[in-house]
This record gives structure tokens, sequence and C-alpha cells, in this order.
């Protein structure tokens, strides 16, 4: 694996005389794993978890690791990523950064990485991401293997001190896309109630996309948070 910018930033993070910083770990069990609202369990259940390093400056890295199935040789990804995040004013935040998505196990060559970026505003979040390089593998002969472009939208509303309603909404294009899914663009949303305990975070969502392929998706996920 290629050694990316997240590893460069953790270095200089933990050398840092100066450094004010957190260690967090979290774990999470899901009916399904959907990224952008496709399933990469085959509708199966996901063991997850992973470790987030925060610094006071706001720059912070991490890992995270799950399950999949593409019906292949792949069993798992690895996740490294690292960005900046700081809150502009009281009600506006912004977050900015870079993660790679790592396929350890697999015999071809279908790692890629992505910037992205998003604007929050009290219970509104605008984000986009862009697929900045990606393995040779990734996408059929005649198509590109790094483009690909994600436009999102997510609502949080509060309805209790422990209860928050989520509305997401996705738009994806690009080759990336084509040679996936046989369509130039697709969009995804979703809707989930998340409660929070004292045992963690258990949320239900309901998930789908306008791809013919792709049917309607309920998901249950309990995940749990903790210092290290």
């Amino acid at each position: 694996m290629m050694k990316t910018p997240v590893c460069l930033l953790i270095t200089a993070l933990l050398l840092s005389p100066q450094a004010f910083a957190a260690l967090d770990g979290n774990i999470g069990l899901s009916s399904n794993y959907l990224w952008r609202g496709i399933s990469q369990t085959q509708n199966a259940t996901a063991v997850d978890g992973g470790i987030d390093y925060s610094h006071d400056s706001g720059f912070y890295a991490g890992l995270w690791s799950s399950n999949v199935d593409f019906g292949d040789d792949i069993s798992f990804e690895l996740d490294l990523y690292g960005g900046y995040s700081a809150e502009l004013t009281e009600d506006i935040s912004l977050d900015l950064g870079y993660i790679y998505y790592g396929y350890p196990d697999a015999d071809s060559d279908v790692d890629f990485g992505e910037l992205y970026g998003s604007l929050s505003w009290q219970w509104l979040t605008l984000g986009y991401a862009y697929v900045l390089h990606g393995g040779d593998d990734i996408a059929d002969d005649s198509l590109s293997d790094s483009d690909m472009d994600y436009l999102y939208a997510d609502v949080s509303i509060p309805v209790t001190d422990s209860l928050t309603f989520g509305l997401h909404y996705g738009y994806s294009s690009g080759d990336m896309v084509s040679s996936w899914y046989g369509e130039s663009s697709y969009s995804d949303y979703s809707a989930t109630l998340t409660k929070t305990t004292s045992l963690g975070d258990v949320s239900f969502m309901l998930s789908d996309t306008n791809l013919e392929m792709d049917d309607t998706k309920l998901v249950l996920r309990w995940s749990y948070g903790f210092a290290i």
C-alpha cells in the first residue's frame, strides 16, 4: 500500500511537543453495510471498528475497517483518513480531508483515494467528494479508474435529548459509477432515527437508490465509542 498523506499527518501530530490530543475507538454491528446507498456485504451483516486521533488545532487522522463481500476474493476494507475541521462561527463548521479506501487481501488493484469537504450550518451539512486516484482494475478498460464525483446533503434534527432524526440525499456520477452500476449517475437517499444510550447508539435506517437493480433496504445498526 502506498504511503498516504494520512500517515505523514499522524507522524507530524505525534511528534509535536505542543500536541493536545485525544485518541478514541469505535466498534459497530450493522445488519447491512451501505456505501452511498449500495450494499458492500450483499445485504449481509457487517462488523466494523476504528481508531480516531484528534488534535486541538483541528487536525485529525484515523483508520476504520469492516468486512465486505463483493462476490470475489475481497473480504475486508481498511480505510485510512486525515483532515482538518474548524468552527468558522458559532453555527458554521468546515471539514476538509482525504480518505484512502484499501482492500488489502484483493488480488486486483482496486484501492482508491478521495478528497472530501463539507460545510455545516446548525442542522444542515452540504458536502462534496472527488476521487483523486484509483487502481488499474477499478473500472472497465475504456473508462477512467479515477473518475467519480459525489455531492450530498444531510439534515440532522434533534427530536429529544437522546433521539435524532436524519435525512440524507446523495448524487454519484462518473466513469467509476458507469463501470460498477451501468449508469452514468444515480441518487441515493435515506431516513434515519438514532437513539443514544449509555451502551451506545442504536439506529434504524431506511435507504434506497434510483438504480433499477437496487431495492429499498432497512438497516439496523449499533455503535459504541470509547476513549483510549
